[in-house]
């Protein structure tokens, strides 16, 4: 009994310990959808929070809209070799103890989202959730439900991965163990994932809610050319980690999504 006592004052200490949280959106001619991802940051009950922009020289009206909103904390404009070398800028300009990364054309599904994820976090070293991909033009019509389930170290073998841009990793995680792999430009994510959870066995917990709505038309699904890059990156990812590749993970990784566009979702 005093063990459990003593296990729960610490958990309680780490939590409050565990305050600043540091958001990475990352920008490149993103004045379309810029300032609803803005404004999902600016809304958040959370209030412990930087929210970080890294643009990549954008041509629009993007740098407009970030010199126009006060919420954000800190901005940097310049070249980048591709869209992970610009989330490693933010990495290293992040100053919280969590750190999650909001892509410019998404936006958080309700304004309790972040504190939510700290507060299921507790003592792992990340958490993850639930993400809706949504039409570009209408946030309410959904296309796919990617429902993660509970974590489960094997599951990898099996093709299963969190959802990235439901993802909030303590930045001693990062420290630790490295960043993104800018020279993989469309599964550097995943890759790192493998790393961090399923190489290196950091703890995962799992809040069983949607916290990111995706406008479809990400990089790795915007052409057929580059789906099959990136499912050749996907295997690299597990040799760069010294690691089998599960025979059938070229099948089995795509057909996961398969099942994500007949879920429901309320």
């Amino acid at each position: 009994m005093k063990i459990l006592f003593i296990r729960v004052i610490l958990q309680f200490q780490n939590a409050k310990e565990l305050t600043k949280v540091s958001l990475i959106t990352v920008t490149y001619n993103s004045a379309k959808t810029l300032q609803s991802c803005i404004d999902s940051v600016s809304s958040q009950s959370y209030k412990d929070l930087e929210h970080i922009v890294v643009d990549g020289l954008s041509t629009d009206d993007t740098l407009t809209i970030i010199k126009s909103n006060l919420s954000i904390s800190k901005f940097i404009s310049e070249k980048d070799s591709n869209l992970y070398d610009a989330m490693n800028k933010g990495l290293k300009m992040a100053s919280g103890d969590l750190i999650g990364i909001l892509n410019s054309d998404d936006i958080f599904n309700h304004k309790d989202v972040i504190k939510n994820m700290v507060n299921r976090l507790g003592e792992s070293d990340a958490v993850y959730a639930d993400l809706l991909y949504v039409k570009e033009n209408d946030l309410n019509h959904v296309v796919r439900y990617w429902k993660s389930g509970e974590f489960k170290r094997d599951s990898f073998l099996k093709g299963w991965m969190p959802p990235h841009p439901t993802l909030f990793v303590k930045k001693e995680s990062y420290q630790k163990h490295g960043n993104f792999l800018t020279y993989l430009n469309n599964s550097a994510d995943y890759e790192l994932m493998l790393r961090f959870f399923f190489k290196n066995k950091l703890d995962l917990s799992y809040n069983p809610e949607v916290t990111v709505r995706m406008r479809v038309g990400g990089v790795s699904n915007s052409s057929l050319s580059a789906r099959i890059n990136a499912n050749r990156e996907d295997r690299l990812a597990w040799k760069i980690n010294k690691l089998q590749v599960p025979f059938f993970l070229p099948v089995i990784k795509p057909l996961r999504k398969v099942n994500q566009y007949f879920k429901k979702w309320s």
